[in-house]
């Protein structure tokens, strides 16, 4: 069966067919589509990006170029994990609305890694 088949019989059907997806990934999700706003949010406070954002601080405050390193294949790793080997429970919550867009928080990585490296990058010398 092909993708525009399958998606037009997955149409058809009722959303409540989802919902265990979504009991599972929110438990206590009331109903309303989760905003790209409230995605980030609940991805920034999970314990990975917390204990990935404590190592971000550490590396900046002592300019370790190998503990930025570190932290950035660790962020790479977790982006990595949410878009590319997410299970496909987390698309179908996406599609059922309990689960939002995480492209603001991976935007934000994105700039937090930068300037990372950016910051604890060696002196240019001869200036």
């Amino acid at each position: 069966m092909g993708p525009v088949r399958r998606g037009v019989i997955l149409s058809l059907l009722p959303g409540v067919a989802w919902a265990q997806d979504c009991a599972v990934q929110r438990p206590g999700w009331d109903g309303a589509p989760v905003s790209v706003v409230q995605e980030a949010v609940f991805l920034a406070s999970s314990p990975a990006a917390l204990v990935l954002l404590l190592g971000t601080a550490v590396a900046i405050r002592f300019k370790s170029q190998w503990g930025s390193l570190a932290v950035v294949l660790g962020w790479t790793a977790f982006v990595t994990f949410l878009t590319m080997l997410a299970p496909a429970s987390r698309k179908l919550a996406m599609a059922e609305g309990c689960v939002g867009s995480p492209a603001l928080f991976l935007g934000v990585i994105a700039a937090i890694c930068v300037g990372t490296i950016f910051y604890t990058a060696p002196p240019i010398k001869g200036r």
